[in-house]
């Protein structure tokens, strides 16, 4: 496999690159201590196409590759993790699925928005009693004349009170169990749709995660994403496309704590020399360099195979399971270099550490992701 990046996906990755340590990387500090959602950032992203990367340009998109989108994405998620996530929830969860399974008409009506970064989107499938077990969702949609009534608690739902637009799914027929779940495309407008306050999160706290909550909400009939009772796969769909998003968010906060600790060890003096020169902080960074080249072939290989049409499921699980993991290794290992420094919020490795903490955990925890390769492998 050829991982010599192309002229577009170059300019792509120095575009983000330049945005990122110019828009994100200043402020991302004091957005995480506040809880601040960066909305000023997520707008000027609108005009560098970023909000609709994959989406062909008939629909208001880029039109771009998925190199570029996991590029964009690492490159964000450097500078600050929490608009990284943002971004990719949006694209991949939020325009994805309806670019994917969307008729004209919801195209015509939701995608162009949502691609243009006019519109931001959510996806609603986690509940309090559902997380990696979807098929025991509560959320119900009963029909009743040309609408279906959604009642049910979502929970964990990033860009869930800032989004405009949230794929929810919903049971139609719980006798078929995961093939009577439907998926809606449900507008924040709606009657009887309302977020919950922002969760106070471990990491990852400048993006928005609520509870979405749906009391006799109307859903038009127009407005069902796919095949009646297809909820599920296309669930799963738009989850393979997010791991990968994910595992390139992750890369991007373990290349942010390697390389502090490269700028720490050569500042950082002890017994007269700097801490750079002892073997075993050489060593300690020699293995998080090699892990990180490691996690990028993983997603390069899953984004190069989605671009080619071919499946990338497993590879994608693949992708997510190891860069997750070695981004806390990494994070841990640069808190350790760093000593009490490494315990400061001053310091962006503090920051580092609880991001990657959750990036094992959400779009699928990494024992998810081991049971779908562990299928793939045994099948």
């Amino acid at each position: 496999m050829d991982f010599k990046l192309t002229k577009q996906q170059k300019l792509t990755r120095n575009i983000a690159r330049d945005f990122a340590r110019h828009e994100l990387e200043p402020f991302a500090q004091e957005w995480d201590e506040k809880m601040e959602f960066p909305r000023e950032a997520i707008a000027k992203m609108r005009s560098l196409g970023f909000m609709g990367i994959c989406i062909p340009q008939e629909y208001g998109g880029c039109g771009l590759d998925t190199v570029c989108y996991v590029l964009t994405i690492e490159e964000l998620a450097k500078a600050c993790a929490s608009t990284a996530i943002i971004v990719g929830v949006h694209n991949s969860m939020g325009a994805y699925p309806i670019y994917l399974l969307g008729t004209d008409a919801q195209k015509k009506k939701y995608l162009s928005g949502l691609a243009a970064g006019k519109k931001l989107g959510a996806f609603a499938l986690t509940e309090p009693n559902a997380g990696s077990d979807p098929v025991s969702m509560e959320t119900t949609a009963e029909q009743q004349g040309k609408s279906y009534i959604l009642n049910g608690t979502k929970t964990f739902i990033t860009n869930g009170g800032t989004s405009d637009i949230v794929i929810v799914m919903a049971y139609t027929d719980r006798s078929k169990r995961g093939k009577g779940i439907t998926a809606f495309i449900v507008e924040k407008k709606f009657k009887g749709f309302t977020a919950g306050p922002k969760e106070n999160k471990l990491g990852i706290r400048a993006s928005d995660t609520c509870e979405l909550i749906f009391e006799n909400c109307p859903v038009p009939a127009t407005n069902v994403l796919g095949p009646f009772g297809g909820g599920l796969n296309a669930a799963l769909e738009a989850l393979n496309l997010g791991r990968v998003g994910v595992a390139a968010q992750a890369l991007g906060v373990a290349r942010r704590a390697m390389e502090a600790c490269v700028t720490y060890s050569r500042e950082r003096k002890q017994f007269g020399r700097p801490i750079a020169d002892f073997q075993a902080i050489q060593w300690a960074i020699a293995d998080m360099a090699t892990e990180i080249e490691a996690a990028r072939g993983l997603i390069f290989k899953a984004a190069t195979l989605k671009d080619q049409g071919a499946s990338f499921a497993t590879e994608g699980a693949m992708a997510k399971l190891y860069a997750s993991e070695v981004a806390m290794r990494t994070a841990t290992k640069a808190v350790q270099i760093h000593g009490g420094y490494g315990c400061m919020k001053d310091y962006a490795v503090e920051r580092c550490f609880r991001d990657a903490k959750v990036i094992e955990i959400y779009e699928g925890t990494s024992e998810i992701q081991r049971l779908i390769i562990a299928r793939d492998v045994m099948r």
